[in-house]
């Protein structure tokens, strides 16, 4: 199996408009060359970008998500769109992912459970999601955690109970917290025995720098792939899924949990 990361950088002198209409390109682009696609964390308004968040925000079904179902439909790959700024229709804003399939359908939305900023920003801003979320792929199973989720162990234990094999993570993860950023998605990948994939931005999000390096990590912890650094890449690594099942059998450390 193929994925293709896309660094996508955010600039503040580009519009969301703009931004939105070359991602999709961008994923038009791995037709053929990725059977899963994954964007990063809130590509269309920067992570950090808290002024921005209630003017951008979009319901479920608006123009982002009809920008990525028709991109993911073009390439016919299996489409992580990042998140967007959601909007429920009761008011309240959320950071969602969306799965798409290669037909362009919705297969998963995730909200966003642990949300970052302590006493400002998004922990202030936006809701918390509820629930876990997975999305069933013929070769594989995805858990659905985003950035700040990366640092709760927790929530990647309940996501593989229901049956996560890879873990896919899209981030705006800062520059100055990188080493964290690799530390964990490793962690994440040898405690779960899964391979993650950790989609993060480049660029500068309202003068935060951002960490790139997009990585890949196998059930074992080796680093099967990395983004050079923290401009625009695309990172495209070929894994083997059945890896995870080999792995878990043939050091069975799962089956040892008591709590």
């Amino acid at each position: 199996m193929r994925a293709s990361l896309i660094q996508i950088a955010v600039d503040e002198g580009e519009s969301v408009a703009a931004r939105r209409l070359r991602a999709a390109s961008l994923v038009r682009d791995r037709a053929g060359a990725a059977d899963l696609v994954v964007l990063p964390e809130l590509w269309t308004t920067g992570a950090f970008a808290y002024q921005g968040f209630a003017d951008e925000a979009e319901p479920l079904e608006g123009p982002t998500y009809e920008a990525m179902a028709e991109a993911a439909r073009d390439a016919g790959v299996w489409l992580h769109a990042g998140s967007i700024t959601e909007r429920d229709p009761d008011g309240p804003l959320y950071n969602t992912s969306l799965v798409f399939s290669p037909a362009g359908d919705l297969v998963a939305a995730y909200r966003k459970i642990h949300r970052f900023g302590f006493d400002k920003g998004e922990a202030v801003l936006m809701s918390a999601g509820r629930e876990l979320v997975t999305a069933r792929l013929p070769e594989t199973t995805l858990g659905l955690a985003t950035c700040y989720d990366l640092r709760f162990p927790e929530l990647f234990r309940g996501l593989v109970d229901a049956g996560a094999e890879t873990l896919v993570i899209p981030a705006g993860w800062p520059e100055r917290r990188l080493g964290h950023w690799t530390l964990l998605a490793r962690a994440r990948a040898v405690e779960n025995q899964a391979f993650v994939l950790a989609c993060g931005t480049a660029g500068t999000h309202a003068g935060v720098p951002q960490a790139g390096h997009s990585i890949v990590v196998d059930p074992w912890g080796e680093v099967l792939g990395e983004a050079a650094g923290t401009g625009e890449e695309v990172l495209t690594v070929e894994f083997d899924p059945k890896r995870v099942a080999t792995t878990r059998e043939l050091f069975p450390a799962l089956k040892d949990r008591v709590l």
